[in-house]
């Protein structure tokens, strides 16, 4: 299975947030999501999709991790409804919305993007 790459974009400005934002659609993407990774290049992501709004299977563990991410929750509009810095090894971060989507990065991220913002992801990197 080949990896899907996106460009994330603000969608008012189309200015660029992350340059490479990996979709994470399968189970085992899921599962393994950003776990024993050593670390997370600025400028990429990695964006988790999944088949509708919720906040009980957006939440997210960082149990295994080896450093503090950024995650953005974004609704089915693309629309972010919350953002928190988790830190390693910590049980759960729940979105305080349903969200459709959950966006990993580095932790400045947090500073450049606001909860009301809407993003899009619709641009394919080879």
């Amino acid at each position: 299975m080949s990896v899907k790459w996106r460009i994330l974009r603000d969608a008012a400005s189309g200015d660029v947030v992350l340059a490479r934002v990996r979709l994470c659609e399968s189970f085992w993407c899921h599962f393994r999501g950003l776990q024993l990774v050593p670390h997370l290049p600025d400028d990429e992501g990695l964006l988790f999709v999944t088949k509708r709004e919720g906040r009980s299977h957006t939440t997210i563990h960082m149990l295994f991790m080896r450093f503090s991410i950024g995650v953005l929750w974004l609704d089915a509009n693309g629309v972010v409804v919350d953002k928190k810095l988790a830190k390693p090894w910590r049980l759960a971060y729940a979105p305080v919305a349903p969200a459709q989507y959950f966006l990993e990065a580095n932790p400045d991220i947090l500073d450049r993007v606001q909860v009301g913002d809407q993003l899009r992801f619709d641009e394919i990197v080879e």
